[in-house]
């Protein structure tokens, strides 16, 4: 962190939306070179006080300066004219544009009138080249990984000469080794005397990258720390308002006989000859580097992918799954790894999400009896403690917390006896994932069988009776208790 004046200042920030305060005269400093990292679970007013920042929303009462200058942040273009660049979950390209015309959209460079594609691409690759990375300047960004195309969204960041960057999850999406390089160019940064925003909800990012830690609770500001003074608990704690005795809930069910069998899955190279078993009230980790086959077993058992040979039984009885609907005819429920495309259509409402999959139901005769869907979603609703406004609210304006929720809500009115959770807590705050935790470990109670995927090795350890690892679409070793198990011993396992 470098010394001096800071670099920005929000001073007293206010922000309401009808029925909500979603910021309550928040104070955020940031100085040249400073990564600092902002905490706080889904509706801490993060995301406010950032739109903000970025020109997307107008604060009811407030300052920003920058370097001691008072400065108006009221549209994107203002917000950028000042030096703030924000690179936010989901990127803003244009997909059928490569990297060049995606960094210049907007602010063409022109030679006497004419276009300079030239100097555009010569100036692309000095940013790249700033950046550290070698870049196919002309593949369409539809093309890029997710890693690249946040390169791209960087880049565009330098571009404009911008001071202060906010990054909102910005590993959420990538491998651990794109998550490695995404470090070593925020230091880059960093040195550079550009000052970061920092929001994650992997918090054993934090110590490792930031020098300061500022915590939100409820659209007020809890305090800030610095960062190598701070363990994962503490931030959990400060976060959710109250102790923290253990991250993962306690469980106390004895798994019983074998409910879901699987013999010799197999799809191509992804699924080589893949068998398992789950008992009933058990909680089946798989884990694995990314690309070892876990999502794509998932999917075979779900009957989203057709799969080339194998067999799945559940209490005894052989099951003929071809698709996803004879998946949901059989009792399994799936949870996917990104929620937002592949388990709830955002545009509609709660309740529509909920009555999709229910159908058979609740419209016997062709039509959807609303009160029945209503009466059932609520009952959902005050079971899973799922905080929406009312049942018309859209999907995609909830939190990710309560949007896992929905999608299981829909899974559980089906009576699933087999829920697969595919990163359940991906993009969901602390708290919000101690609650899915308790969920899960209800369902396991009640005996359901639990197939649980997930890239956080703490969580897959801390969740599961058992774990399998899983290398190149097959499974290469178990863990019978783990609980007691370590991370290393995992990724021994993983990389063996």
């Amino acid at each position: 962190m470098s010394g001096g004046g800071p670099l920005l200042v929000m001073r007293g920030m206010v922000k309401s939306f009808p029925g909500v305060q979603a910021l309550r005269g928040v104070d955020l400093t940031l100085a040249k070179g400073e990564v600092l990292a902002l905490l706080g679970e889904n509706g801490a007013g993060k995301s406010t006080l950032m739109r903000i920042l970025g020109g997307a929303q107008v604060a009811d009462g407030g300052v920003v300066e920058m370097e001691g200058r008072a400065v108006d942040l009221g549209t994107p273009q203002a917000s950028r004219e000042a030096g703030v660049a924000v690179i936010y979950q989901e990127f803003h390209l244009v997909p059928g544009l490569n990297a060049v015309e995606n960094l210049f959209l907007g602010r063409e460079v022109t030679r006497a009138g004419w276009l300079s594609r030239r100097s555009e691409r010569e100036e692309a690759a000095a940013l790249f080249a700033r950046l550290g990375v070698a870049l196919d300047l002309e593949v369409p960004c539809r093309e890029l990984s997710t890693a690249q195309q946040q390169l791209v969204e960087i880049a565009k960041a330098l571009a404009l000469q911008a001071r202060v960057l906010v990054m909102d999850e910005p590993s959420a999406a990538l491998t651990n080794h794109e998550v490695e390089h995404l470090f070593g160019i925020v230091r880059e940064l960093r040195a550079q005397g550009i000052g970061i925003i920092y929001i994650s909800h992997r918090l054993e990012e934090i110590a490792r990258l930031a020098d300061r830690v500022m915590i939100l609770r409820d659209g007020a500001k809890v305090g800030e720390w610095p960062a190598a003074e701070m363990s994962r608990r503490e931030m959990i704690e400060r976060m959710v308002g109250r102790d923290m005795v253990d991250e993962f809930p306690p469980r106390a069910t004895v798994p019983g006989e074998v409910r879901l069998e699987v013999r010799d899955l197999r799809r191509g190279r992804a699924v080589r000859g893949v068998s398992f078993a789950i008992r009933r009230g058990e909680i089946l980790g798989l884990a694995g580097l990314v690309g070892a086959g876990r999502t794509e077993t998932a999917r075979l058992l779900f009957g989203a992918d057709e799969r080339e040979g194998g067999e799945i039984w559940l209490d005894g009885k052989r099951l003929e799954i071809d698709s996803p609907g004879a998946a949901i005819a059989c009792g399994l429920g799936l949870l996917p790894e990104d929620r937002k495309v592949q388990g709830l259509v955002l545009q509609h409402s709660v309740r529509e999400n909920f009555g999709l999959p229910n159908l058979s139901w609740l419209a016997p005769r062709g039509w959807v009896r609303r009160g029945e869907e209503r009466r059932a979603f609520g009952q959902y609703v005050e079971q899973l403690r799922i905080r929406v406004p009312h049942q018309e609210v859209r999907a995609g304006h909830l939190s990710g917390g309560n949007q896992q929720k929905v999608v299981l809500a829909k899974w559980l009115a089906r009576r699933c006896e087999v829920l697969i959770f595919d990163e359940p807590t991906r993009g969901i705050d602390a708290g919000a994932k101690y609650e899915i935790y308790g969920l899960m470990n209800e369902l396991a109670a009640q005996g359901k069988a639990i197939l649980m995927i997930s890239s956080e090795l703490p969580e897959v350890l801390g969740m599961s009776d058992r774990v399998l690892v899983m290398q190149q679409g097959r499974v290469t070793g178990e863990i019978a208790d783990a609980r007691r198990a370590s991370p290393e011993e995992l990724m021994q396992l993983a990389f063996s």
